[in-house]
């Protein structure tokens, strides 16, 4: 839609007035120049006044800090805390950092004591010195955890690994971990950066290694195998020299009971048939035996009485 304007002129200066939108100019038909009046330049010094005062303020959320770089100062060395804050707006502006703890995942592969090329995945959890976040800024930038965060965990993990053997690693992963964390922690105090945690999320050898592992264990496999055969046929024999002897001293036992005494045998003799004739007797089918078989001729032993005794 076009812009409407009005021409007018005065009638004792040189000055033609022209209406143009919501803005009233006049212009010196002498000079030919323009000038604004000053109601408009009251609303334009209120525009840029809202949006001054708008500019002047900041919040910093939960869990993280500001600092404030000035073109007249540089950074300066306050931390703000959360909260709304305010700035002189385009002399100053805020920068604002996470300080929570936050993950780095490094893979690394590094050589062991034993030559053994071993690949180690870490995870790492960092945050930056709240008091330190102007230095931070000052010599890393906001990204200070990509700048120096994988260097220091490539050359910690290279210096520690290469001090165990590749079976070490394995039998003695948490003394590892604990010795990467003590290492990290120095260097990154360095740095301005704090480490809450380290722990090894991953460990891989290489194929020749864990070919040369099961190889072992199916030798210890087969050790333990073998030594359970040998103690188990140990165990049988020393069953059988015991039960050698045991039979040896029953035999001799007996020889010298049926020597002393005949009715040692008639005695065996009573209980065996004694034995038949249960048996005889559960069984369900009809068996005729004659009891001569099952008796035997008492008087036909040479049986010494046994002497009375009286009350």
């Amino acid at each position: 839609m076009p812009t409407s304007k009005f021409y007018g002129k005065t009638d004792s200066t040189n000055k033609l007035f022209v209406y143009e939108g919501h803005m009233m100019l006049y212009m010196d038909t002498d000079s030919m120049s323009c000038k604004v009046f000053p109601s408009t330049l009251y609303g334009t010094a209120g525009v840029l006044g809202a949006y001054a005062v708008y500019s002047s303020f900041y919040s910093v959320a939960p869990g993280c800090r500001a600092i404030v770089f000035s073109r007249l100062d540089g950074i300066k060395e306050k931390v703000y805390p959360e909260g709304t804050h305010m700035v002189i707006p385009w002399l100053e502006r805020p920068i604002i950092y996470d300080i929570r703890s936050r993950p780095q995942l490094v893979e690394s592969t590094s050589g062991s004591h034993d030559l053994q090329m071993i690949n180690i995945g870490l995870r790492v959890l960092f945050r930056p010195k709240v008091e330190e976040l102007p230095r931070i800024y000052r010599h890393l930038g906001t990204d200070y955890d990509e700048k120096v965060l994988p260097s220091i965990i490539h050359e910690t993990l290279k210096a520690v690994i290469a001090q165990y053997n590749a079976s070490q690693l394995l039998t003695q992963r948490e003394n590892v971990s604990r010795e990467i964390r003590k290492i990290l922690t120095e260097r990154a105090s360095n740095l301005f950066m704090e480490v809450d945690d380290v722990s090894i999320t991953s460990l891989n050898f290489g194929k020749e290694f864990t070919d040369s592992i099961e190889a072992k264990q199916i030798a210890q496999q087969d050790a333990e195998r073998s030594k359970f055969v040998v103690e188990k046929a140990e165990q049988e024999k020393q069953a059988a020299i015991i039960r050698a002897q045991g039979e040896a001293k029953s035999a001799r036992l007996i020889g010298q009971s049926v020597s002393d005494n005949q009715a040692f045998i008639a005695l065996r003799h009573i209980e065996a048939s004694k034995e038949t004739a249960e048996t005889l007797a559960t069984t369900k089918n009809k068996v005729y035996i004659s009891t001569d078989n099952l008796l035997i001729d008492l008087k036909s032993l040479n049986i010494k009485p046994t002497p009375s005794i009286s009350f």
